[in-house]
């Protein structure tokens, strides 16, 4: 009996995550924290609701990582013009540049990932794994 799919994907979420975690330590960042300025590196100007959807976080503990990157002077926030309590957040120039380091930092983990891949089986890899965030997140969609 082969392995289910889901669980393969969660060994491999589990094994990417601690070495994300090792690899930010000594820059002091946590992965959640990564995710988070990427995701702001991506599209500027999120709420903290929208950065907990893409940075798969609660509310609540995207709200302490907001505080911490704020504190920390990696991201700033400003009131929505049209929302005063909405506060959209962006990076900084410190925030930039510290998520370059973690880019360097972490860019050995794709590389392990797909080091037994070919490049022909690494691309159907990145396909398959697409089309199945397409697919939940279309079940998300419907049962709303």
């Amino acid at each position: 009996m082969q392995p289910r799919i889901s669980y393969l994907i969660k060994r491999i979420e589990r094994g990417v995550r601690a070495e994300l975690d090792a690899a930010l330590r000594p820059l002091g960042v946590s992965t959640p924290e990564y995710t988070t300025l990427s995701v702001l590196r991506m599209r500027s100007g999120l709420s903290s609701a929208q950065l907990a959807r893409r940075a798969f976080v609660s509310g609540q503990a995207m709200n302490q990582i907001v505080i911490s990157l704020e504190q920390r002077e990696l991201v700033a926030r400003t009131a929505d013009p049209d929302h005063g309590k909405i506060l959209r957040a962006q990076l900084t120039r410190k925030g930039s540049a510290l998520l370059k380091q973690c880019d360097t930092a972490t860019a050995h983990v794709d590389r392990l990932l797909t080091s037994a891949l070919t490049p022909q089986q690494e691309g159907a890899l990145r396909e398959a794994l697409v089309r199945c965030g397409e697919a939940l997140d279309h079940a998300d969609a419907s049962t709303k």
